[in-house]
């Protein structure tokens, strides 16, 4: 194996590298064999078919599998032989007409020196899922289950309310003729809030005129910062219905003896993973805002922090379409204002990698089927989610990598200078 390294920037280099021609004959070779065992091939019997129609039918599939096998392989190898540690996915290319001559151009991890955790300064958050805090998921779920009556009398929050409206300031009207439908529960935040509060006590069938004072940053600019009169009509109020907390009720949630006993503790046990999750992030963000101030004169892979700025803004994006919305047309460097959020979420990331390499930490078996396990359990077929997961390597790789970081996430926290601090249920999962 032939291998040259050259630097092309201070965490950039090139690597030239060719493959032995022989080692990738054998390759083709052997696996052609493999399949020409059971190939099925209309004329010939399992087994029989000969060796120049297996290589028609699958020597051009095989020698590329088998040239991109060698290739990560020969890669990898260089890579231990020359002690570098790669930051980010290298690009691998041909190098010129040959078929087995690449290069590849990559990025390495910074060098961060020995890092000494017990210099960071972490708020660990503790919290716990208490009874009243399952008296209010209940409640929650009646809520979800809510009917509504229609009623004659005047809107009060947590009605529900149909009309129209149409707001004027001097000589600005909107919209221009007419009015705009709307429907809202009060004191949802469905609607601006200083409109909503201004529903409560309106009487339906009437026209109302109450003024709304509107934000500075109101998507009209005749509106924005300003107090307009809002002119609105009430076709309809109706109030809310709870159900009753019953057998039926409690059934209809899976648990199929409707014991409220039951109910309670699987309320409980879906809290305590929802909160263990919650607090994890909080240590995550913790720990990462520690490391990244400490580290922050430490110059990154640029390509990497570009590459994670364009993955950020591509969420973004992802999430305004969810929404129904079309976010137009995205300028060429609008992933710049993600660099900077990108730049810290990169040098955690580093930094996380690092301590486990410097500290030669290890993941640990238990933990990663305790959290599969925790993971299934939110599925109606917890086994059959376990068995996809050790059946799917990708999804095993992406479960191990999460379960990594926390324990790194975990083991720098107990040795940082921490404080702890106590919050509520709500106080810990609202982030």
């Amino acid at each position: 194996m032939q291998v040259s390294v050259e630097s092309t920037g201070n965490l950039e280099r090139r690597m030239n590298f060719s493959l032995p021609a022989e080692q990738l004959e054998t390759g083709v070779a052997g696996r052609l064999r493999e399949i020409a065992r059971t190939a099925r091939i209309k004329g010939f019997r399992p087994g029989k078919v000969p060796a120049k129609v297996i290589e028609q039918r699958f020597g051009e599939q095989v020698r590329a599998e088998v040239l991109g096998a060698l290739v990560r392989q020969t890669f990898d190898a260089a890579i231990r032989e020359h002690d570098l540690r790669v930051a980010g996915t290298p690009r691998i290319d041909r190098a010129g007409e040959g078929e087995l001559d690449f290069v590849a151009t990559f990025e390495v991890v910074p060098d961060f020196g020995q890092i000494d955790v017990s210099k960071l300064q972490v708020t660990r958050h503790t919290a716990e899922v208490t009874d009243a805090d399952i008296d209010q998921m209940i409640e929650n779920l009646r809520l979800q289950r809510r009917t509504w009556n229609k009623v004659e009398r005047a809107a009060a929050t947590g009605d529900l309310v149909t009309g129209s409206l149409w707001t004027g300031l001097g000589d600005f009207r909107q919209p221009a003729e007419g009015s705009e439908r709307f429907g809202t529960i009060i004191g949802s935040g469905q609607l601006l809030p200083a409109l909503e509060s201004a529903l409560v006590g309106l009487e339906p069938g009437k026209e109302h005129t109450v003024e709304v004072a509107f934000p500075e940053n109101w998507r009209q600019a005749e509106l924005a910062g300003k107090t307009a009169q809002v002119h609105v009509t009430l076709d309809q109020v109706s109030e809310p219905v709870l159900p009753e907390v019953d057998a039926a009720f409690i059934k209809s949630f899976g648990v199929k003896s409707g014991k409220m006993e039951q109910f309670r503790q699987d309320i409980r046990t879906n809290l305590e993973r929802e909160l263990k999750g919650a607090l994890m992030a909080r240590l995550r963000r913790e720990v990462g805002e520690a490391l990244t101030a400490a580290y922050a004169h430490v110059e990154l892979p640029p390509r990497l922090v570009e590459n994670e700025a364009r993955a950020m803004l591509a969420q973004q994006l992802e999430q305004v379409r969810r929404m129904g919305r079309d976010p137009g047309q995205v300028p060429a460097d609008a992933h710049q204002q993600f660099v900077e959020p990108a730049r810290k979420r990169v040098l955690a990331g580093l930094l996380v990698g690092e301590v486990a390499r410097q500290y030669e930490l290890r993941l640990d078996p238990k933990r990663v089927n305790e959290t599969l396990r925790l993971i299934a359990s939110t599925y109606e077929e917890p086994e059959q989610v376990i068995e996809m997961y050790r059946n799917d390597p990708q999804l095993m790789s992406g479960l191990q990598a999460r379960v990594m970081e926390e324990q790194v996430i975990d083991w720098i926290a107990e040795r940082a200078q921490h404080t702890e601090q106590k919050l509520t249920f709500q106080e810990a999962i609202r982030g």
